[in-house]
């Protein structure tokens, strides 16, 4: 009977460490150091406490480094992340790939119908999604009205990037802490090039001509690069080449900029008064013109993937589910208000009265965000799909290598010539190599 009795017990104790052991499913999350991304981290007890079962590890990774991590892993079949922080870039290349797993899943109340239509379209594969996007953007500029005004500065219509470095002069004042502009000069591709492609768009520019060959040795890109190297060479802060979304951010909200264009996220952060020291004194307007304004400003979101091959996606899924519904929305809302819930995701969002209330800034988003077509982003025709990137798996590379040559002329280490030969010799050598011609 002793035997017995101990043959059962050692059963169910063999069953309970089972139980145990499959009750704690950890979800490892890679995430870039955002503010928005931040908030979830802070607001993911809502989750674990409906999910139990579900333990959460967050990687939070500045921008560049999170590309490098993610990329390698996926590649590789690493397996060290069970989701993924990726961008409108790199979803529709490894969902080709077949790297991603679908988000077939998502729940009955998910509203997948409710996703912008051109996020959704960026993030799907034959109309299913292989990421669900937290929040999407595009570009535009934010100012200070106070300085605007000061200066009797005002604005009827878009702005052209002549007039644009016109205001930055007026505006520049470094013995008082004040810098006529702030844009990105942290290379990378996602970085600075993010910016500059937009610029030489509005300068009818293209990457590559119509046969694939790089256009780095035409006249537009000389026009782009001049004006960049020109506006935040000589009317923005010291050592813009290390600053990215984050570092001019803190700029913008300590005062030091008259003007910012950069990602339309970052609009519910400057007017917080909690983290800005100017949110009653800024303003919105959309991204300079040049000789056009096709493709002037970029189309981008941040999207919650898993790793194909995961053995956690369901609890994946519903992690994703829970950080990309209308409900986490509403979760944001009760915390942070509703000016700060992520943005450019879900069209219900700008049908909503308490947000376009508490958001001045949500008009000039959606205008930004419809008027950017990944499609007919040039003035000239292009091969390749995307605004600020081309949507092939050799423009992470390519970008990189670029945004040095650009951020070296912007630190004067060559000139603008000089850039832009290497740029187009660099990307001649991966293009021929990788048999586009």
């Amino acid at each position: 009977m002793k035997r017995v009795m101990g043959a059962a017990l050692c059963a169910l104790l063999a069953g309970g460490v089972a139980f145990t052991a499959h009750a704690e499913t950890k979800l490892t999350i890679a995430t870039v150091n955002n503010g928005d991304m931040i908030r979830m981290q802070k607001l993911t007890d809502d989750f674990t406490s409906k999910n139990p079962d579900i333990s959460l590890e967050w990687v939070t990774l500045e921008e560049n480094t999170l590309r490098q991590r993610v990329t390698t892993d996926i590649a590789t079949k690493g397996g060290q992340y069970d989701i993924m922080t990726i961008g409108t870039y790199e979803v529709p290349i490894w969902a080709e790939k077949g790297w991603l797993a679908p988000l077939d899943n998502l729940g009955d109340d998910y509203d997948v119908d409710d996703l912008m239509p051109a996020i959704r379209s960026a993030v799907s594969k034959d109309d299913t999604l292989y990421a669900a996007p937290f929040y999407g953007e595009s570009s535009m500029m934010m100012y200070r009205k106070d300085l605007f005004d000061k200066a009797g500065i005002t604005i009827d219509g878009r702005l052209t990037w002549d007039k644009t470095l016109e205001i930055a002069e007026k505006l520049h004042d470094p013995d008082n802490g004040v810098y006529g502009i702030c844009l990105r000069g942290k290379a990378g591709w996602g970085e600075n090039m993010a910016l500059v492609t937009t610029m030489g768009n509005a300068y009818g520019a293209r990457l590559f001509d119509e046969e694939w060959k790089p256009t780095f040795d035409g006249p537009e890109w000389k026009a782009a690069l001049d004006m960049y190297t020109n506006i935040l060479g000589n009317y923005g802060p010291p050592g813009a080449t290390s600053n990215g979304f984050n570092e001019n951010l803190s700029l913008f909200n300590s005062g030091k900029c008259g003007m910012w264009i950069d990602a339309t996220v970052a609009a519910s952060f400057v007017t917080n008064p909690k983290e800005s020291k100017v949110a009653d004194q800024v303003a919105f307007t959309e991204a300079p013109c040049a000789v056009t304004c096709t493709g002037a400003n970029w189309l981008w979101a941040w999207n919650l993937g898993i790793p194909m091959g995961s053995q956690k996606v369901d609890a994946a899924q519903k992690f994703i589910s829970w950080a990309t519904s209308k409900a986490y929305l509403e979760l944001v809302a009760s915390k942070e208000g509703w000016a700060n819930v992520p943005p450019g995701t879900r069209m219900s969002l700008y049908e909503n009265p308490k947000y376009l209330d508490a958001a001045p800034f949500a008009d000039e988003t959606l205008l930004a965000i419809d008027s950017a077509d990944p499609i007919n982003s040039t003035l000239k025709p292009k091969p390749y799909v995307g605004v600020q990137f081309a949507a092939i798996p050799e423009f992470q590379g390519i970008g990189t290598t670029v945004g040095q040559q650009f951020s070296a002329a912007l630190a004067g280490q060559m000139t603008v010539e000089q850039a832009l030969s290497a740029a187009q010799a660099s990307t001649d050598r991966t293009m021929r190599k990788a048999g586009y011609y």
